[in-house]
């Protein structure tokens, strides 16, 4: 009967091990993509700001450039796009459009040198290039976050309580535009 005993608790231990195992790795997983949520949230939150100084932008530079109608729409278009994203792909395909359409304004910007002497075009630009650098700090700690998360959902044993739980692969933020990619070139 002892015998009985023993084993009894020896497979009731057993099991509170893979209980509290199986309960420790959940926990971890839930932990793991509630930073992710977070730090896509801190990359939102940069991408609203840049998405607020945009227009102030356009309208500040549209006394200057009265033929620049095309460069305009291009932005309000990318902005709009942006803004509408619904999911992470979608963000980084519609940011990297804006991007391109920011950066061709800002080569646009060039040929009006008053604009460019404009204290309150000059402040904006400012901001814009503060905000941009933010969302690539934000973006590096998201796809940090991301890459601890799907490590976690695809390595053993955790693997097989994602399955049991449903945790998915996120996507990382990622440059959909092969010119952001790309050294500029300096001419002097």
């Amino acid at each position: 009967m002892p015998n009985v005993v023993i084993g009894m608790l020896m497979v009731f231990g057993l099991l509170v091990v893979v209980v509290l195992l199986v309960i420790g790795i959940y926990n971890s997983m839930v932990r793991l993509r509630n930073q992710v949520d977070n730090a896509w949230s801190q990359i939102d939150v940069q991408l609203k700001r840049r998405h607020d100084l945009i227009p102030n932008l356009v309208e500040t530079a549209k006394g200057y450039m009265t033929h620049e109608r095309g460069t305009f729409e291009a932005i309000t278009e990318a902005r709009s796009k942006a803004m509408g994203a619904h999911n992470v792909s979608e963000a980084s395909r519609a940011e990297g459009q804006l991007t391109e359409a920011l950066s061709k304004f800002m080569l646009v910007v060039e040929n009006y040198p008053e604009l460019k002497a404009n204290q309150n075009f000059l402040s904006l630009q400012e901001t814009l290039a503060s905000t941009e650098n933010k969302i690539a700090f934000a973006r590096q700690g998201y796809n940090d976050q991301v890459l601890f998360y799907n490590n976690k959902i695809q390595m053993f044993p955790s693997n097989i309580i994602a399955g049991m739980f449903n945790f998915a692969k996120r996507d990382y933020f990622e440059i959909e535009n092969e010119a952001e990619r790309s050294v500029p070139q300096v001419k002097f």
